[in-house]
Formats: C-alpha cells, sequence, structure tokens
C-alpha cells in the first residue's frame, strides 16, 4: 500500500491510497464467506458454495463491494498512522478507481488537529479581586447561621412579613384546574420569593382559613410559562423567632464557646472561600491571556458538530429540566437569537481552542496522571454529578470515559504550570503567590480546565 498526504487548510488533509489488488486477499476471502452464510445454491451445501459459482450466480461486483467495505477501514487507519495524523471525526472517503485484478486506489479528506506553537508564557500578567473580608461580611454570615436555627410559632393575626404561611394551591389555565396544578400544605416563608410572582401581596393580611386568587406565570410544570388562576388558601400563619445572638447560640450552632470565637472562625471561612475564589479567577484570566498568546486553527466541521451539541443539551436537557423552551430563555435573558447564536458559537470556539493548547501543553511540558490524582479526580466529578464514587466510575468505564477524565487532569495541570509563571496581582496592587495555597490552587486550576475541556468535549469523543 502506498499512501500520500496532502495539506487542504491547517486542519484538513485529503490522503490518497494505493492499494495493490493482492493486499484484498484478506477481504475477498472473508467477502466469499460471509455471501456463503447469507444464501443457499440448490446442489451445494450452504457455506460450501465455490466462490465461481458465487460469482456467476450473484456477480463479482457484490464480492467486490462487500471486500472494499471491510478493507477500506484497516487501509484508512494505516495511511493515517503512517502520515503520524492526529485526525478528528469521520472521515470522507472517495473510490476513485476499483480494477479487479489490479488496484484498489480511494481518497479520504479528514479534519486534524493543527500544529500549534505556544510561545514564552512567563510574561504573563492578571489582576484578580483582593481578599477582603469585612465585618459587615461576618455579621452577614452569622446572621444567616441564626436564620438556620430559627424557630416558628403559630400565632393568630393576619400574615406579616417574614411569617412563615402553610397554604393549599390550586392553579388553573383558561378556567380549567390543571392535573399537576394542585399543592396542598406547602410552607413559605413570606418575601423569600421562592414561590410564584404574586404570592406575597395574595397572603399578606390574610388569618388561617383565608384565601385569594391572582394571575402568575408559572415557573415549571406542565403548563410552564403560562399565565394561570392561582388560588391560595391559608392554613396556618407561624411567626418566625431567631434566636438571641449570644455564647448560647454559638454552643448550640457550632463548636464554639462564645460568639467571638464562632464570629473569628466565619471570617476565616470567608477568607478562605475568598482565596479559593481568587484562585479560580486566577486560572480563568491566565487561560485567557494564554490563548491571546496562540494562533490556534478550528476546523470548521468540528465547530458545527460542538455547536449544535451545546444547543441540543441546552435545549433538551437544561432547560427541559426547568420546563423552559429555548424561546421562553432567551426572553427571560433578554436575548434575541442573533446573540444567542454568537455566543454559542465564541464559547464553543473558546472551548475548542482552550483543549488543543492545553493538550499541547500537557505533551510538551511532559505531564503524566498518576492513578491517585485520577482517583481525586473521579471523586470530585462523582460528587458534582450527584452519584456514588462506585456508581460513578462504573458508568465512566462503561462507557469508554477513563481517557477522557485522564485528559481532564492533565489539562488541569498544564494550566497550573501556565498560573505558576504567570505574575497575579490584585487590585491592591499586592502580588499573589497562589504556591501558599497549594491544594486549593490545584483544585480550582483544574476545575477551570476542565470546564473548558467539557465544553469541547464532542471533540474529544470524535477523535480517531
Amino acid at each position: 500500500m502506498k499512501s500520500a498526504v496532502e495539506n487542504l487548510n491547517p486542519t484538513r488533509v485529503r490522503l490518497t491510497v494505493e492499494v495493490p489488488f493482492e493486499e484484498l486477499k484478506d477481504s475477498l476471502d472473508a467477502a466469499y464467506k460471509k455471501i456463503n452464510q447469507q444464501v443457499t445454491v440448490k446442489g451445494f451445501r450452504k457455506g460450501k458454495i465455490p466462490a465461481r459459482v458465487i460469482d456467476q450466480r450473484f456477480g463479482r461486483g457484490a464480492v467486490l463491494e462487500e471486500a472494499v467495505n471491510d478493507a477500506l477501514p484497516k487501509f484508512y487507519t494505516e495511511a493515517v498512522n503512517q502520515a503520524e495524523l492526529n485526525v478528528l471525526g469521520q472521515p470522507e472517503v472517495d473510490i476513485t478507481e476499483l480494477k479487479d485484478g489490479e488496484t484498489l486506489n480511494f481518497t479520504a479528506e479528514v479534519d486534524v488537529r493543527p500544529t500549534i506553537e505556544i510561545p514564552d508564557y512567563s510574561g504573563i500578567e492578571v489582576e484578580v479581586d483582593a481578599v477582603e473580608v469585612t465585618d459587615e461580611d461576618v455579621e452577614k454570615s452569622v446572621e444567616q447561621l441564626r436564620e438556620r436555627f430559627a424557630s416558628t410559632t403559630p400565632v393568630e393575626r393576619a400574615a406579616e412579613d417574614g411569617d412563615v404561611v402553610t397554604v393549599d394551591l390550586e392553579a388553573k389555565v383558561e378556567g380549567k384546574v390543571l392535573e399537576d396544578g394542585i399543592a396542598k400544605g406547602v410552607s413559605y416563608t413570606i418575601g423569600s420569593g421562592e414561590l410564584l410572582d404574586g404570592i406575597d401581596d395574595a397572603v399578606k393580611g390574610l388569618e388561617a382559613g383565608g384565601e385569594a386568587t391572582f394571575t402568575s406565570e408559572l415557573k415549571g410544570g406542565s403548563a410552564a410559562g403560562k399565565e394561570a388562576e392561582v388560588t391560595v388558601k391559608v392554613t396556618q400563619v407561624a411567626k418566625r423567632e431567631l434566636p438571641e445572638l449570644d455564647d448560647d447560640f454559638a454552643q448550640l450552632a457550632s463548636e464554639f464557646d462564645t460568639l467571638e470565637e464562632l464570629k473569628a472562625d466565619s471570617r476565616k471561612r470567608l477568607e478562605n472561600m475568598k482565596q479559593f475564589d481568587q484562585a479560580t479567577q486566577a486560572q480563568e484570566r491566565v487561560l485567557e491571556k494564554l490563548l491571546e498568546l496562540v494562533e490556534v486553527p478550528v476546523p470548521e466541521k468540528l465547530l458545527e458538530d460542538e455547536i449544535n451539541t451545546r444547543k441540543h443539551n441546552l435545549e433538551h436537557h437544561q432547560l427541559g429540566q426547568m420546563g423552559l423552551t429555548l424561546d421562553k430563555y432567551l426572553e427571560l435573558q433578554g436575548k434575541t437569537a442573533e446573540e444567542f447564536e454568537n455566543e454559542t458559537r465564541e464559547a464553543a470556539i473558546k472551548g475548542i481552542k482552550t483543549q488543543f493548547v492545553l493538550d499541547e501543553l500537557v505533551k510538551q511540558e511532559k505531564l503524566n496522571v498518576n492513578q491517585e490524582e485520577l482517583t481525586e479526580h473521579l471523586m470530585r466529578r462523582a460528587a458534582s454529578s450527584g452519584m456514588s464514587p462506585d456508581q460513578f466510575a462504573q458508568a465512566v468505564v462503561e462507557q469508554g470515559q477513563v481517557p477522557l477524565l485522564v485528559g481532564e487532569v492533565a489539562r488541569g495541570k498544564a494550566l497550573a504550570v501556565v498560573v505558576e509563571k504567570a505574575t497575579v496581582k490584585d487590585t491592591n496592587g499586592e502580588i499573589i503567590d497562589l504556591s501558599d495555597e497549594d491544594e486549593d490552587e490545584t483544585e480550582a486550576a483544574e476545575g477551570s480546565a476542565e470546564e473548558t475541556a467539557g465544553e469541547a468535549a464532542a471533540e474529544e469523543k470524535s477523535e480517531g
């Protein structure tokens, strides 16, 4: 077999392959054997029909077609390996010549990973938010904890802001009660905004036994997005009572003996959270700077597939679970269809470029992923998916996604290498040394890299 490669553009090649007919022998034998098992000829036992009889009865062309279909993937793969191509997706194959007993010639056009030159990235500089925790932040955190330990006491009076009411709901659309439009015994804190628009005004001023009707747009269910007439009946009004902010509260709500110790711990936790956010912000901004430095051609077919995948996942999974159509989602977001298309395209391009660049860095820096790193990553992914580690690991293995996870970890490590060499300053002009937060830095690096790698997952799955 002989093959040659023609570069059509930076991301697409044409392979021209010439196969001597004798190299088709195994596929021809397999074709005769397969046809033998599928047909019957009077006078011959099944599976024992001579080749010449098959040619006479069914035509040599049918045999050649079966043999070529069997052989093409093998010769294509061999040509790809000879040329050391890193292909993306499936090829477009065209048989240019097939002469029985002489030769098989074909061409295959396929997208390939572009050659990427990674320039010196040690001069990257980015600015991130300073880590500042105010007394107000601490007070807000303690107040949120206090809210969690609030108690309720039924009262015989009209409902007010902040009260907890127990209500029965009935929703009608065009005068008909919805099958999924009835709910009883729903607990709702007035002013929380956690139920339907308009319910606060409807229940305020009602005592137990009182009811009101209001109009609201349904957020979910069979009539999501439609205007409904909602009847709400209050069955109980309860007053929320917050515990006193003192040492007794600290002992109730935490392992600390005093309120001051609780506040000090809250401050430390808030600082840790903001440091983690700062590290994540550094990853994202360094990544953006890195992408600006590198010229990355994007294969059009890959980009088209990625855009379609993103749209499908949004429309049929994310929005479907919320009971929203794409049109309604765009209306809520205040976006036009054209703006949505442009944003989706830009995000897809960024995702693909990110994966190409970080994968090239993995090779350049000779980064490897050990079993411990893969296991830790699997545990994090399992937690975010809502599955147990065992269930998630089994699903990953069954779906052949282990290489995908290895790639995510490797890209996270590659991004961490770039961040380590970058200059990161906060808004106060202070240089941030992320190496002091090794564990947080690694997780943040992996997280941001995995997110963008996930956005280009269609490319990963279509390789080979």
